[in-house]
C-alpha cells in the first residue's frame, strides 16, 4: 500500500458550512413504520439520542440514496446529498398510499455545519453543554441537533443542525473562534473514513455490499422487508463479493462520481467506478472507488485519461470470501 498520510490533507480542527447537503422530514403517525420499510437499516429501534446510516434500494436491490437517520419523536430526519434530494422525496412520496406521512424538505429553513476536533465543538457550549459522547449519538434541544458521526484519522467530527437564523447570527463569531476549512474538507474525511455517497452519477450502480455499506452499519439483515431486500441478502448469504469499494489517490483534480476505470492491460472494459472524489492537498483526488476485487492485487488500475490509481489502506478490513453475515 501507499506511504501517502491523509493527515496531510485533512484538517484537525475547523468548521465548515455544509451547503451540499439536504433534509427530508419524514413525521406523522406513521413515519417510523413507513421508513422502517423502505430503508436498508432498522428505523424502528432508533432512540431519540442515536443516528445511523441507511440506503435506499430499487426492487433489483441498486442504491437510489444513501443517508443519515435519526428520529426525534415520531419525526424521521433524512439527510442526504443536495442532488438528490428532490427526485428521492417524490419516490418515497409515491409509496406513503394512505399511510399518515408527511414529507417535508427542511433544507432551507437550516444550516449544517460540520465541526473537526472535539476542541472546535467545545466552543458550542453555550448551545449545547454536553457533547454526543460516541459515534453516532447526538444531543438535540432548541438550538438544533449535534450529531457526531465516524471519527476519521483520530479526528473526532460532529454536524450542527441549526435553525437558519441562529446559525446565521453566531456564524461570524464562531468563524473567528474555529478556523474555517472548505467544504471539500468535510467530502475528503467522509472519503478517509471509507463511508460512501451516492450521487446521481452513481444512482442504481450498486448493491450496497458493493460500496461497503454492510460493512459500516448501513444495513440490518434482521429487520424483514424493503425494496431490494432479497437480492440484497442473497448477495450477503452467498459470502464472495466479486466488487468492493476501496480507497485511493489519483493525480488528477478533475475526477468525478461515475467516472470509469480500466485496467492498463485492458482499455476495453472498465474493472471499476468512481464512487466519491474530493480534492487532495498534493493537486490530486483521493477516491473512493468501487472496483472488481480481482484487480486488487498486482494490476494497474487507472482513469480512461491515463491517470494510475495509488491504493491506501481503508479505516476498516473488507472481508475474506466466506465470512458470515453482518447484521
Amino acid at each position: 500500500m501507499s506511504p501517502i498520510n491523509p493527515l496531510s490533507s485533512l484538517p484537525t480542527d475547523g468548521i465548515a458550512r455544509l451547503s451540499s447537503l439536504a433534509l427530508i422530514t419524514v413525521s406523522g403517525a406513521d413515519a417510523i413504520q413507513f421508513l422502517h420499510s423502505q430503508l436498508t437499516n432498522d428505523i424502528q429501534a432508533l432512540a431519540d439520542n442515536q443516528a445511523c446510516l441507511a440506503g435506499y434500494c430499487t426492487p433489483k436491490g441498486r442504491l437510489l440514496a444513501t443517508a443519515i437517520a435519526w428520529k426525534t419523536g415520531d419525526t424521521v430526519t433524512l439527510e442526504v446529498p443536495a442532488e438528490i434530494r428532490e427526485n428521492l422525496q417524490k419516490r418515497l412520496q409515491m409509496y406513503v398510499l394512505r399511510s399518515r406521512v408527511t414529507l417535508e424538505n427542511r433544507t432551507a429553513s437550516v444550516s449544517v455545519l460540520g465541526i473537526f476536533g472535539e476542541g472546535a465543538a467545545l466552543k458550542l457550549a453555550e448551545w449545547f453543554p454536553m457533547l454526543p459522547a460516541a459515534p453516532n449519538q447526538l444531543v438535540h434541544n432548541k438550538s438544533g441537533v449535534l450529531l457526531r458521526l465516524t471519527d476519521v484519522t483520530g479526528i473526532k467530527r460532529y454536524q450542527w443542525i441549526a435553525p437558519l437564523a441562529l446559525a446565521d447570527q453566531v456564524y461570524p463569531t464562531l468563524s473567528r473562534q474555529i478556523s474555517v476549512v472548505p467544504e471539500q474538507s468535510w467530502a475528503l474525511s467522509d472519503i478517509h473514513g471509507g463511508i460512501p455517497q451516492i450521487l446521481p452519477a452513481t444512482q442504481e450502480k450498486f448493491v450496497p455490499q458493493m460500496i461497503n455499506y454492510e460493512l459500516i452499519g448501513g444495513v440490518n439483515f434482521k429487520k424483514g422487508c424493503y425494496p431490494g431486500q432479497e437480492i440484497v441478502a442473497r448477495s450477503q448469504y452467498l459470502g464472495k463479493q466479486k466488487r468492493r469499494m476501496v480507497l485511493a489517490s489519483i493525480p488528477s483534480a478533475t475526477v468525478q462520481s461515475g467516472m470509469e476505470l480500466f485496467s492498463a492491460t485492458d482499455s476495453s472494459e472498465p474493472c471499476g467506478m468512481i464512487v466519491n472524489a474530493a480534492p487532495n492537498a498534493r493537486g490530486g483526488s483521493d477516491c473512493l472507488i468501487e472496483m472488481k476485487t480481482s484487480f486488487l492485487q498486482n494490476a494497474t488500475v487507472q482513469l480512461g485519461t491515463g491517470e494510475v490509481c495509488q491504493w491506501m489502506e481503508l479505516p476498516y478490513p473488507l472481508p475474506r470470501d466466506g465470512d458470515g453475515v453482518t447484521s
